[in-house]
C-alpha cells in the first residue's frame, strides 16, 4: 500500500498521444506530482517538448526518446544549481508543441480593397483564399504567443494570422498595377509576394507559412453586372437582330402564358408571322441574295483607341491616347527609351520597341531651326 502511494507520487513516463487536428500546444498534466530522475520522455515526429521551470523556459527536446538526467537537461540543471548532478525527483511543467503543418485555414477581405485600375479607373476588389501554418521555433512560440495556456488550439491564433494576411494582400493588390481582368492569371505570383512579405512577422512569433493561396479575386456585384452586359453585347454581335429576336421571344412567351383564346390566337399569329419571315429570308438566299441584304445592318461601333501607360521614376502615369503621345514626343516628354505598357502587352517595353509607337517617332518633325542672327 505504501509502495503504491509512493509510486503514484512520481512520473516516470512523459509522452503526448494527440488525437486532435487543431491543437498546437498541450501541457502534460502531472497534478502536482514530481518527475522521477531518469524518467522516460518520448517526443514523436511532428512534436517538440518544452520544459518550464518556475516560470522560466528551460530545455527544448525534438523528436526522440530521452532519459531525463543532468546531461540532457543542461538549462534546468543550471536553474536548479545541480552542480554535482542529482538523483531525486523534481518538479517542472512540460508543454508539448505540435510542429506539423496545419492546412486549410481561411482568410478573406472583410472590406473591399480600393485601388486604381489601369482599365476601369478607381475600383474595389475582394479576395479570399487559404493558408498553412507551422511552428518552427517552439521556444519563441511559447514565449511570444502561448504563455501558460495548457490547451492552445489553432483558432486562438487564426484571427491574428488572418489579419496579417489580409493587410499584406491589400497592399500587394493596390500596388501591383495589374489590371483587374488579368489578376486571375497572376494569383500565383501575387501569393508568393504576400507570403514573402509576411515571413518576417511570423518569424517573430516562431511560426512559418509554408503555403498561401489567393483562390479568388472578385469585382463588386454591380461592376460584374455591367461587365456581363458588355460581354453579352459582344457575343450577340448585330444588336438589331439580337433585339428583334429577344422581343419575338418575349411576345411568344406572353402569348403562350395567356389564359384566353385571344392569347392562343396571338401566339398562332406570331408563329405564322415568324414563319413567313423565315421563309422570305430563305427564299432570298435561294435567289442569291446575301442575308445581310434582307435587313438594314447597323453601323459598326467606332474603333477603341489604344490607351498607353508610362513609367517614370517608379510611378505609373496615364492612360494617354495616341494624340497625347504625339504631343509628348514633340515636347520631349516621351523618348524612344521611355517605358510604356498597354492592356494585353507582355510587361513594360521601350517605346522604340513597340511598332505602333515607333512610327510616331518617325512621323514627328524635328524642332525648327533657330532664327537667323541679326
Amino acid at each position: 500500500m505504501v509502495f503504491s502511494f509512493l509510486k503514484g507520487q512520481f512520473i516516470d513516463v512523459i509522452e503526448w498521444l494527440d488525437d486532435s487536428r487543431d491543437r498546437l500546444v498541450w501541457r502534460f498534466e502531472r497534478y502536482g506530482n514530481s518527475i522521477m530522475y531518469g524518467a522516460k520522455l518520448t517526443v514523436r515526429e511532428g512534436q517538440a517538448a518544452v520544459f518550464i521551470h518556475e516560470g522560466q523556459l528551460a530545455d527544448v527536446f525534438g523528436p526522440g526518446l530521452y532519459e531525463l538526467e543532468t546531461n540532457n537537461l543542461p538549462i534546468l540543471t543550471a536553474l536548479q544549481h545541480w552542480d554535482h548532478g542529482f538523483n531525486s525527483p523534481f518538479k517542472s511543467e512540460v508543454y508539448f508543441v505540435s510542429t506539423r503543418r496545419f492546412p486549410g485555414l481561411k482568410w478573406g477581405t472583410q472590406n473591399p480593397v480600393m485601388l486604381r485600375d489601369p482599365e476601369f479607373g478607381p475600383l474595389r476588389l475582394r479576395a479570399f483564399g487559404s493558408y498553412t501554418i507551422r511552428v518552427t521555433d517552439p521556444a519563441v512560440f511559447m514565449k511570444e504567443i502561448v504563455g501558460t495556456d495548457g490547451d492552445f488550439t489553432q483558432d486562438k491564433i487564426a484571427n491574428q494570422i488572418r489579419n496579417i494576411v489580409v493587410q499584406k494582400v491589400s497592399r500587394v493588390l493596390a500596388a501591383s498595377g495589374i489590371p483587374a481582368l488579368d489578376m486571375a492569371a497572376n494569383t500565383k505570383d501575387l501569393s508568393d509576394i504576400v507570403a514573402k512579405a509576411i515571413e518576417p512577422t511570423l518569424t517573430e512569433y516562431g511560426l512559418a507559412m509554408p503555403e498561401l493561396y489567393i483562390e479568388n479575386i472578385s469585382l463588386p456585384p454591380e461592376v460584374e453586372k455591367v461587365l456581363d452586359q458588355r460581354t453579352s453585347m459582344g457575343i450577340a454581335g448585330d444588336l438589331n437582330k439580337y433585339t428583334q429576336f429577344a422581343a419575338a421571344q418575349a411576345m411568344q412567351k406572353a402569348a403562350e402564358q395567356g389564359e384566353s383564346g385571344m392569347g392562343t390566337g396571338i401566339g398562332m399569329g406570331m408563329g405564322m408571322g415568324m414563319g413567313q419571315a423565315m421563309a422570305q429570308g430563305m427564299a432570298g438566299m435561294a435567289q442569291g441574295q446575301p442575308a445581310a441584304a434582307q435587313a438594314a445592318a447597323a453601323p459598326p461601333p467606332p474603333p477603341v483607341e489604344t490607351q498607353w501607360h508610362l513609367a517614370e521614376a517608379g510611378q505609373t502615369k496615364g492612360p494617354f491616347g495616341t494624340g497625347q503621345l504625339q504631343q509628348m514626343i514633340a515636347q520631349g516628354a516621351l523618348t524612344p527609351e521611355s517605358l510604356v505598357w498597354t492592356a494585353g502587352q507582355d510587361g513594360w517595353k521601350k517605346a522604340a520597341d513597340v511598332p505602333d509607337l515607333a512610327r510616331l517617332f518617325a512621323a514627328t518633325p524635328p524642332p525648327p531651326p533657330p532664327p537667323p542672327a541679326g
